[in-house]
């Protein structure tokens, strides 16, 4: 095992998460109908990292279409079969020491920017970030996450056993304007290759979520020189590719001071959504994991309404309605688990204001602020009352 290698140095730097560059690898090792080749390891390490240093340590111990001689197993960390060769001995040590290995983040300013911005915040134009997202997509672009959708069919195109058409890269550069112009609405020209300098925030923002709808990453690459067809992409996985773009383009995003991400469930998956910090992030996905059937729809609901791109006032108060007519379901539970004063309290809130109903007397002048503040107290609760009800079950299980 290939232990001195420098797993932590910033060569080995990631630019997808560590959980990802993994579910990839088990994915492609554990391939349910072919063997895993070299190549595509290699493929998948010059696009997992930032540098191509992982990569080309991995070539240099392995021909490029040298059939995987081992099973590695990504649990144990072990390498088992005949005549194991070095670069699954390579492999197996990246994957032991994966959590030493460091995530990409650019570099901090240099000393004299340093000190210009001393006490004060470092400005970001919003033209950066669409430049950064248009460079993106002309790498995803060439890697071949659109050709699954997009890319034309090979020239000698047949059917392989499993019923999947080889597809290249070539004459697909209008296809994707035209089918961005029709998902966005719009004539524009510059959609696609991206004039990034002429999107206005929302042109900007749609291309952002209708990319997320296109990508899928190919697993497999090779090229066919017959007629000069060109590359070839094949063994298209589209959860793989927008799991791999929302990493990239929420860490775009962060970087730029965007306060908006790609949503990564619910029924917003995909679309940008407003940025919250990560207790709240963790909430938000116990609250749409854990919830019981007949309730678990209308959280998904309320969240989106809350969270979503651009939501008013009247969205937010669906939401904290919808919240709190599940606490209404709930308010026994509620009464005997915490007491009958908290009780009162989450009811008098949405009752008392003028959120739940319209009635006289009802105090309906505050701060659009104070919605935030409730909707996260009511999510909190919904999601207590999900624990609490799981703690019922499984005592009456056991009884």
């Amino acid at each position: 095992m290939a232990t001195l290698l420098p797993w932590a140095s910033v060569e080995y730097a990631l630019d997808w998460p560590r959980e990802l560059l993994r579910a990839e690898l088990t994915a492609l090792i554990n391939h349910p109908y072919r063997a895993c080749t070299a190549a595509e390891i290699e493929l998948l390490l010059r696009e997992a990292f930032h540098t191509s240093a992982p990569a080309d340590d991995f070539a240099r111990l392995s021909s490029a279409d040298e059939v995987m001689r081992v099973t590695v197993n990504l649990q144990t960390g072990t390498t088992s079969g005949p005549d194991p060769v070095r670069a699954p001995g390579w492999l197996t040590g990246l994957v032991n020491h994966l959590d030493e290995v460091r995530q990409y983040a650019s570099s901090a300013p240099l000393w004299r920017t340093r000190r210009a911005l001393h006490g004060r915040r470092l400005s970001v134009e919003p033209k950066d970030a669409r430049l950064a997202f248009a460079m993106l997509t002309q790498r995803l672009y060439a890697d071949g996450y659109l050709a699954r959708e997009l890319g034309a069919l090979c020239i000698d195109a047949e059917q392989d056993e499993h019923g999947q058409l080889p597809h290249n890269g070539r004459n697909s550069q209008n296809r994707i304007l035209e089918e961005l112009q029709r998902r966005l609405g719009t004539a524009e020209r510059g959609l696609w290759p991206p004039a990034w300098d002429h999107w206005d925030t929302d042109t900007f923002y749609e291309l952002i979520e209708a990319w997320h709808d296109l990508v899928a990453r190919p697993r497999r690459r090779w090229i066919h020189d017959h007629d000069e067809c060109g590359v070839h992409f094949e063994d298209f996985d589209p959860d793989a590719g927008r799991r791999i773009y929302r990493a990239l383009v929420n860490r775009l995003l962060a970087e730029y001071d965007v306060s908006l991400q790609l949503a990564a469930d619910g029924e917003d998956e995909g679309r940008l959504v407003q940025l919250v910090d990560d207790a709240r992030g963790d909430l938000l996905q116990r609250a749409m994991t854990g919830s019981t059937a007949n309730v678990a729809d209308r959280i998904a609901h309320a969240i989106t309404q809350f969270r979503r791109r651009g939501a008013a006032e009247q969205d937010k108060i669906s939401a904290v309605i919808t919240l709190a007519g599940i606490l209404e379901e709930r308010r026994e539970l509620v009464r005997e688990q915490l007491g009958r004063k908290d009780e009162g309290a989450l009811f008098t809130i949405a009752n008392e204001f003028a959120i739940r109903h319209q009635r006289r007397g009802q105090q309906g002048d505050y701060d659009p602020a104070f919605l935030d503040w409730i909707f996260w107290w009511y999510l909190a609760t919904v999601e207590l009352t999900e624990r609490l009800l799981v703690r019922q079950l499984d005592g009456e299980a056991n009884a």
